[in-house]
């Protein structure tokens, strides 16, 4: 990782095997404030990062004599995961721009580039990445501080956290009342990870986002079989478990309950990194997985995602439907969303984050498919049917606070 003071100067590295391209590149960044370095070969970037040497940016040519830009991609990744690559070329190709999303390249520029774009390039990149590295250190200091501590290293932890692991599930209910399937919650009863945020946070630093997902899998499909045999069973996704074959496998545990499966994948992450993703999506639907979209709404991807994953069922995010009762604007808001979202779209709705009567009371005028939330049911070990309390139309004078420490009983 690239240490403080190289984060406030900027450390740049140029790749080209053209000398007189090479300098100008130097020239110009130099120009604009930063620290260059130079190597004519992908080679000796590989070697300067065995050496140890990190860089806020790696700007190299795409045709090389030896390895190309492509090649050097993948190799760059082995010893820095974060740092952004940008790729000039005077040939662009398929092959090249394929390889460029897949290995997470920062741009693709093609040849020849103005000394402001390319300035310009380099600066957004260099923030991107002190950001990244900075995020890093905040995670370090705040949320997972308990990572290092007597009982082991962040690996031994994680290690400890995968054997006590195990399924919380909380039950989605249709409008008119029963159980139409549960959501499965993984948990750890390790406190370093209490929250699954903070789980989920420690295997992507260590690499081991798929082992989390094949765990959580195998563990909803071993207990799939105490749940009501008519109920669905919504398992969520990762971006990283896209690019798992053992999710394809139609010889995996989880494969066999298929048809009772959702996968949810959030709009929070972003699928950038996954190619072929209406081929993958299409593997999926043939073993007979269902696929929704999670926290609609609150994601940063818009229509990029929704539009690629197709699914078919979409589930509002939570903030979109607290104290929707006392606010208009929400209501009508949520009202198109579910009107587009089943009426012109074809998909099924499920309202999260459900917690008080009033908040009910407005979804059932505004008739969504589906509906979530502490005032059925908090997630729980087992499958529990959720309170008769709020399931029937005669329950609906009962008082919100009556409601809300049944729920929270």
């Amino acid at each position: 990782m690239v240490g403080k003071d190289e984060l406030e100067r900027g450390h740049i590295l140029v790749v080209d095997d053209e000398l007189g391209l090479r300098t100008a590149y130097v020239r110009i960044l130099t120009a604009a404030g930063f620290e260059v370095d130079s190597c004519e070969s992908a080679e000796g970037v590989l070697e300067r990062l065995r050496r140890g040497e990190r860089y806020l940016v790696i700007v190299t040519d795409l045709i090389m004599t030896g390895m190309d830009g492509v090649d050097l991609l993948p190799a760059i990744r082995q010893f820095d995961t974060d740092v952004p690559v940008i790729i000039l070329t005077g040939r662009p190709s398929l092959r090249s721009s394929i390889a460029a999303v897949e290995h997470r390249s920062f741009r693709y520029l093609i040849k020849p580039v103005t000394p402001q774009v390319l300035s310009e390039t380099v600066r957004a990149a260099a923030a991107m990445y002190r950001l990244a590295t900075l995020k890093r250190r905040a995670l370090e200091v705040c949320e997972n501080a308990g990572w290092r501590t007597e009982a082991g290293s962040l690996e031994e932890l994680f290690d400890n956290a995968l054997e006590e692991l195990f399924m919380v599930y909380q039950p989605i209910v249709p409008t008119g009342g029963g159980t139409f399937g549960f959501e499965a919650l993984v948990r750890t009863t390790q406190p370093a990870f209490r929250s699954p945020d903070a789980l989920f946070a420690a295997a992507e630093r260590l690499g081991r986002v798929q082992e989390l997902g094949r765990a959580i899998r195998l563990r909803v499909s071993d207990q799939i079989v105490n749940a009501p045999c008519d109920s669905l069973l919504f398992v969520n996704l990762h971006a990283s478990d896209l690019t798992d074959p053992e999710l394809y496998s139609a010889e995996s545990a989880m494969s066999r309950f298929a048809s009772r499966i959702v996968l949810e994948v959030t709009e929070r992450k972003s699928l950038d990194g996954v190619t072929e993703m209406p081929k993958r999506l299409n593997e999926l639907r043939k073993l007979g997985y269902r696929i929704a979209v999670d926290d609609l709404g609150a994601g940063y991807a818009g229509l990029s995602c929704f539009s690629v994953l197709e699914p078919e069922i979409v589930k509002l995010d939570m903030s979109l439907i607290r104290d929707i009762d006392t606010q208009p604007r929400k209501r009508a808001l949520v009202e198109s969303m579910i009107r587009v979202c089943q009426r012109d779209l074809g998909m099924q709705v499920v309202c999260e984050g459900v917690e008080t009567l009033g908040e009910r009371e407005v979804l059932l005028e505004l008739e969504p498919a589906l509906l979530q939330g502490y005032l059925f049911a908090r997630p729980q070990r087992g499958f529990c049917e959720p309170s008769a309390l709020v399931l029937h139309s005669e329950q609906r004078l009962i008082a919100a606070t009556d409601i809300d420490s049944a729920a929270s009983a």
